[in-house]
């Protein structure tokens, strides 16, 4: 690792994740949501040759929890002050509480059994894919009892970005970046697990455009990701290998597993209930207290209560790692996204100081109109400004305006904000998406994408040829992040046709 750039507007630190690749695999130390503040620098890059640019459609709007909306100027000290902004906070009408989600009463016990948003249970056979059932089924929970879908597990596993084998495991980050690049969800019916093959051009059937990340360790806040969203995708250490396999912290007549050791996470589940009455006596080893979440495996209706099982809430792993899938859209929402972050939040850039802007380059391929952008909350309470900047100049030369909209994320996750107005961009026009971004208690705000050689065949190929991305501290002068700091900047845009 090493440091590479400083100018003279402060130095540039660089921020990794953290976590364990799941699914019976290997650790992949960099991916997770645990961050490590102050590592300067990155890795070099092996690129990989892939689309930028997805997508099918007409338009509409959808709505999640998250966020809030701010009046009059936004966060940041940006270039230019005049002029009007808009209100917005993505897609919330989340009001003048801090998180209005946090005065939903929450029931002692909940079942997804008993209220029709328990999709069907599925078994990853002998493969390493259960990140891929575990994503694919919160998914599916989180469209539930409205609208019943199959998504494969298959297409998730073969057709990301990252160009690994359905044996080698994987993380739920993986499934962030896949869906929301739109590279799917595709049907179960088009693509069937198991054999190993994938058909090209398979068209996704759902756009994700907002992914929350619950705390961690924070129960009430997955109880109500649960209760409000859908099935929350977590992970634990499963001391067992499949349905057939024994464990001394599974007890088989009760469906009940905890643990308490300090092996990491290597399987994930997905939470689709809890309560808080559930006896610590069904433990093979007593956690202590009663309670426990309600869970789906990825083994088979053969396994524990015909797929399910009881987590105690003492384990040590469970509600580490969480994802729930709060913004799950029609696939005619936007014509085409651009983006340059296939593999997605893989770490993270910043001025060691909580604020900062980044930006992304774009040259539209028609007649269009830009809607919308999309870029990541690395942390609570994030405050943003987004800016659109026409006619954007080679190397770096962008000159931002008045900010089109201003607001705040109380959770940590993906967003989409939508523009008070579209901006008409014509065909083979550059333009720039610009956000300014304050994270409390960060010190590299911006999520970015980068490739990191020192993991061998588990690292993500990752293609920096496809981006032309820039961050800046004061929204004046610019940093290609590309050449500077071998990465790219997630922030995607949104257009329709004219």
């Amino acid at each position: 690792m090493k440091l590479k750039y400083k100018w003279i507007c402060g130095l540039l630190t660089a921020g990794l994740l953290s976590s364990t690749m799941t699914a019976c695999s290997y650790p992949w130390s960099f991916l997770g949501t645990e961050k490590r503040e102050g590592q300067p620098g990155f890795g070099t890059v092996s690129p990989q040759t892939e689309e930028s640019r997805y997508g099918a459609g007409a338009n509409a709007r959808g709505s999640a929890g998250g966020t809030e909306k701010e009046s009059g100027a936004g966060p940041g000290g940006g270039p230019e002050k005049e002029g009007s902004e808009t209100e917005t906070g993505g897609r919330d009408d989340g009001g003048e509480e801090e998180d209005p989600e946090a005065a939903v009463p929450l029931p002692e016990r909940f079942d997804y059994r008993e209220c029709g948003r328990l999709p069907m249970v599925g078994s990853q056979g002998d493969l390493g894919t259960c990140w891929a059932f575990a994503a694919m089924l919160a998914l599916e929970s989180s469209l539930l009892p409205e609208e019943s879908w199959d998504f494969s597990e298959d297409h998730i596993s073969l057709k990301n970005s990252f160009g690994m084998d359905q044996d080698m495991g994987g993380d739920y980050t993986m499934a962030m970046a896949y869906l929301l690049a739109w590279q799917g969800p595709v049907r179960e019916e088009d693509d069937p697990y198991g054999d190993g093959v994938s058909p090209n051009g398979l068209p996704a059937v759902k756009h994700v455009q907002e992914i929350q990340i619950p705390k961690e360790k924070d129960y009430d806040a997955v109880k109500r990701a649960v209760y409000l969203h859908g099935g929350v995708q977590t992970s634990l250490y499963m001391g067992m290998e499949d349905e057939d396999s024994r464990s001394e912290f599974y007890r088989e007549d009760t469906c009940a597993y905890y643990y308490n050791g300090a092996e990491a996470s290597n399987h994930d589940i997905v939470i689709v209930g809890w309560d808080d009455r559930y006896p610590k006596e069904n433990f093979t080893y007593s956690p202590g207290k009663d309670g426990a979440f309600l869970c789906v495996n990825s083994w088979g209706a053969g396994f524990g209560d015909c797929g399910l099982f009881y987590v105690s809430y003492e384990d040590v792993n469970v509600g580490t790692h969480n994802l729930v899938y709060t913004g799950v859209e029609g696939p005619d929402n936007y014509d085409a996204v651009y983006q340059s972050d296939l593999c997605g939040w893989l770490g993270q850039l910043g001025y060691g100081d909580e604020s900062a802007y980044f930006a992304n380059v774009y040259r539209a391929e028609e007649e269009e109109t830009l809607e919308a952008v999309g870029f990541y909350a690395t942390d609570e309470n994030t405050e943003y400004e987004v800016y659109v900047a026409e006619e954007a100049g080679e190397g770096g030369m962008l000159t931002l305006g008045a900010p089109l909209c201003s607001g705040r994320f109380s959770k940590t996750g993906f967003y989409t904000v939508d523009l008070p107005a579209p901006v008409a961009l014509r065909a083979g026009e550059r333009f720039a998406a610009a956000v300014f971004i304050r994270t409390p208690g960060s010190i590299h705000p911006v999520a970015i994408e980068y490739q990191n050689q020192g993991d061998g065949e588990t690292a993500p190929k990752v293609d920096l040829s496809d981006g032309e991305g820039y961050i800046s501290t004061d929204g004046r002068l610019w940093t290609r992040v590309e050449t500077e700091q071998d990465s790219n900047v997630c922030l995607k845009a949104y257009t329709c046709r004219r």
